[in-house]
């Protein structure tokens, strides 16, 4: 029975594998297709087999497809406001032309939390050529910075999609998940942003891209930049305080009954983006002078993008419930701790694995999730723990990014790099990012 349950799971990842890499077949089709795989193989009813895949995806869009959803809408009327731009232009202001990296990776940092990666990019790209044309200095010493603060965000911060569905698959409480997403990122961002950048600016001096041109705005006509700190921080503000008020640290107790039931409402994550995405819509868009009907048009495309991350989300979830009543995961759980292989090291090593061979970073993580979670679930882990899987996983779902991955093309692209000179930059960075936010983990595990 051992036997035909590891037969189910290697013939799943293999499968998965052969059809998304040999044969082209989008991530969400074939983890259905590889869900069916696992439950014959290890002897499940057709019946059991289609209610585990039921089961997993409705499960896991409940919360996913709201949080993700919200989450884009608030990007979108971010992005059309001209926030993001205004943000960096207000950074670099404080921060200086000296101090130019730092505001880079700063600006990064919080720009991704409610934007896409590759949009926030193309949005902020000129602010990079503009700073590299004035101080005559590679693109690179920009670029690096800002990349790493997006890429950081992307892939540890909540409200963003990646993280928001592996924590929901492993079970990971939102807020611990962003307390130590800011814990393990800030490292990671100093290492692979600012200090890499000064590094390889000095091994390869990029000038400007033919052709590209910088839109000349003045930070007066962007939305106040303290406005777009306090609406892009708010949700996450109540997430935490609801985790920390309302977790271990604290007895409800303490509080009245109607401090609890607010704290509650508020910080849950449902709720805390639907205020944000109602001040948003208030401040960035009527108050501005946006129509109604433009704001409509607006929200409608900012859902786009979110689509495809839902459904493939859906699938993870359904990958993991057929691997939980399999009973394939308790097996491999108790494998692993036959192998003395720290668990996060081996959620690290499955979506590293994942993301080198198939590219996409969201795809490993949210297969590494599925093949993760029953390990988590007969494991004895602090709510902090599990937190720091979703970590892990993000961490090897980064690293490595190469000639597979979108974001290798775009990078090279817009900045006018070689392929060579994208790997000695870019990939090398995402691998800096992977590394740091794994071993920030394995530190953090002990503390927590």
């Amino acid at each position: 029975m051992d036997y035909q349950l590891l037969s189910a799971v290697g013939v799943g990842i293999f499968a998965l594998l052969f059809m998304i890499l040999k044969l082209k077949i989008q991530a969400f089709i074939a983890l259905l297709i590889v869900c069916i795989l696992v439950g014959i193989v290890a002897g499940l009813s057709p019946e059991m087999i289609l209610d585990s895949i039921k089961n997993g995806m409705g499960g896991t869009l409940g919360f996913v497809a709201t949080v993700v959803g919200l989450g884009a809408l608030f990007g979108g009327l971010l992005e059309h406001s001209g926030g993001a731009q205004g943000l960096a232009a207000y950074i670099l202001k404080l921060a200086g032309e000296k101090n130019a990296s730092w505001a880079m990776v700063i600006t990064g940092f919080i720009i991704a939390i409610p934007v896409f990666f590759d949009v926030a990019f193309i949005i902020l790209v000129p602010v990079v050529y503009a700073i590299a044309r004035k101080t005559k200095k590679s693109v690179l010493l920009y670029a690096i910075p800002l990349l790493a603060g997006l890429a950081i965000t992307h892939s540890f911060i909540p409200p963003t999609p990646g993280p928001v569905a592996v924590a929901d698959i492993i079970g990971a409480n939102l807020g611990w998940v962003i307390i130590l997403g800011f814990i393990t990122g800030i490292p990671a961002a100093i290492v692979s942003g600012p200090l890499f950048a000064k590094y390889i600016s000095n091994k390869i001096n990029i000038a400007l891209p033919e052709a590209t041109t910088v839109k000349s705005s003045t930070i007066e006509s962007y939305p106040n930049p303290i406005t777009i700190i306090t609406i892009i921080g708010l949700p996450i503000l109540l997430i935490v305080l609801k985790t920390v008020l309302l977790g271990d640290w604290f007895e409800k107790e303490m509080f009245p009954r109607s401090l609890v039931y607010a704290i509650s409402l508020l910080g849950h994550p449902f709720t805390a983006l639907i205020i944000a995405n109602l001040i948003a819509w208030y401040v960035l868009g009527i108050k501005r002078g946006t129509t109604r009907d433009e704001l409509l048009k607006i929200s409608t495309k900012s859902f786009q993008p979110a689509g495809a991350i839902i459904l493939l989300t859906g699938a993870g979830g359904a990958f993991k419930q057929i691997l939980v009543d399999t009973k394939a995961g308790e097996l491999l759980a108790s494998s692993l701790q036959d192998a003395y292989l720290h668990p996060l090291l081996f959620a690290f090593i499955v979506a590293a694995l994942i993301r080198v061979l198939q590219g996409s970073a969201t795809t490993a993580m949210i297969a590494a999730a599925g093949i993760a979670s029953p390990i988590i679930l007969a494991g004895d882990f602090s709510a902090a723990q599990i937190a720091l899987f979703v970590i892990s996983i993000a961490s090897g779902a980064t690293v490595l990014s190469h000639v597979n991955d979108s974001g290798f093309w775009l990078v090279g692209q817009y900045l006018g790099l070689t392929e060579k000179q994208t790997f000695r930059s870019w990939t090398i960075m995402t691998s800096l990012i992977g590394i740091t936010g794994v071993i920030m983990s394995l530190i953090l595990w002990y503390f927590f």
